[in-house]
């Protein structure tokens, strides 16, 4: 894995955006975080089209951490076209969400979610979840090369 992992952070609180990135940050994490707030602006990062159509500026993540509850297309249908798709399915997505109902959790691990995170209510918990994630994914595992 490179040593600077991108990261594709869709997220449609400001507040939870900031608190992700500052957690991911305070972990160490030095790669690229792109950030969309939507799922109709992702799957148009993820495909380079509309205002991400340069693969420069919109390159493919090592990941994606998906929020579920996204105005428009909402993260379960990103997740699923994410994972439909065969130039995309490799890449993992960590759903990051304050939903602990037990039907999503369901949902997204059948619809092909790599991980699936409760957000913590505190920072200090939110910082351990991510140093987790970081760990896990980033320094543990093998992951495919970006195309």
């Amino acid at each position: 894995m490179a040593a600077s992992p991108s990261l594709l952070l869709v997220e449609d609180s400001p507040e939870d955006y900031a608190t992700t990135v500052r957690a991911l940050r305070k972990t160490g994490m030095m790669g690229e975080v792109y950030h969309c707030e939507d799922g109709d602006d992702a799957l148009d990062f993820l495909y380079h089209r509309g205002k991400f159509q340069n693969p420069a500026e919109s390159p493919r993540p090592s990941m994606v951490l998906l929020d579920l509850n996204l105005p428009g297309t909402s993260g379960r249908d990103v997740l699923e076209e994410i994972k439909g798709d065969d130039e995309l399915k490799t890449i993992p997505v960590v759903i990051l969400t304050t939903s602990a109902d037990q039907r999503d959790i369901e949902a997204c691990y059948r619809a092909g979610a790599n991980s699936y995170l409760n957000k913590p209510v505190d920072l200090d918990g939110f910082v351990r979840s991510i140093q987790r994630l970081k760990d896990y994914w980033f320094e543990i595992v093998v992951l495919p090369a970006a195309r």
